[in-house]
């Protein structure tokens, strides 16, 4: 019982620490750079995001608990449903730094749509698993939508530079 306890709190916590490190590595070029790109009106403020990210990485980290449970642990009926999930984790990591760190707005964009095909997958492997963990992974769907759409506004409406070209 005991044990269960510490599954239980570092599946829920896992998904923290990459989104913290991606906040903590680039927390200075938000003010520097993100400030400054042209974002639509609907944007969210940034004081909504560490709140935001905070209900959905505890929920889609004990979602992943759950399955994990129902699966009987590493199972090789869990490769598939939580091998979605890791790979989506990866990919919503990799997101900070290619967007704040790198700039790079393009790939922020092919990481995001790569994103949402994979947590929909996630989520479709695990309905006939625990829907109560489908379900914990849907605000993520959700915020993950508009972010994408953000997204997608923010590469449209802020052109990268090209390199001057020397002579």
């Amino acid at each position: 019982q005991g044990r269960m306890w510490a599954y239980t709190v570092g599946f829920t916590v896992l998904p923290h620490v990459g989104g913290f490190l991606g906040w903590f590595i680039n927390r200075k070029e938000i003010p520097v750079w993100y400030e400054k790109l042209k974002k639509p009106s609907w944007c969210p403020s940034r004081n909504i995001f560490p709140f935001a990210w905070t209900v959905l990485y505890t929920g889609m980290g004990y979602a992943s608990y759950l399955i994990w449970n129902d699966l009987g642990g590493c199972s090789s009926k869990a490769i598939v449903p939580l091998g979605l999930y890791g790979a989506q984790l990866a990919l919503n990591w990799a997101w900070p730094p290619l967007f704040f760190g790198a700039r790079n707005l393009r790939m922020a964009l092919l990481d995001i749509l790569c994103l949402d095909v994979l947590v929909i997958g996630t989520m479709c492997s695990w309905y006939r698993i625990n829907k109560v963990a489908t379900l914990l992974m849907a605000p993520y769907l959700g915020w993950l939508a508009m972010a994408t759409c953000l997204t997608i506004r923010i590469w449209k409406d802020n052109p990268e530079e090209k390199p001057a070209k020397s002579e």
